[in-house]
């Protein structure tokens, strides 16, 4: 229901009652300042707004998904970053350069 402030005054408890049921819309000269809404709606919209206030990193999704897969050790095991397994092409590059310079002409 909609309530301009000086009914919203005058009727507060029911206002307040009849939130329960459906947010009620305050006006102030035709235009809406404020919405009373049931403690329970309140409550979803927070859960709500916190989960989109910071998104999850990606380590804490990976780690909330390791944990749901509770019956593998390790489904999503940490990747090896650090390791030198692959080569880098740039410095594979310069060394070649180094090397040509040093040769004697």
């Amino acid at each position: 229901m909609n309530w301009n402030i000086a009914q919203a005054k005058q009727h507060f408890s029911q206002v307040v009652k009849q939130s329960t049921e459906e947010p009620q819309l305050i006006y102030n000269r035709n235009l809406a300042v404020a919405v009373v809404v049931g403690a329970e709606e309140f409550a979803a919209f927070e859960a709500w707004r916190k989960s989109h206030i910071h998104p999850p990193m990606l380590d804490e999704v990976f780690a909330e998904l390791r944990g749901l897969a509770a019956g593998d050790e390790d489904p999503l095991p940490d990747p090896d970053r650090f390791s030198n397994s692959r080569t880098n092409a740039f410095v594979e590059m310069l060394e070649e350069d180094a090397d040509s310079d040093n040769v004697p002409s």
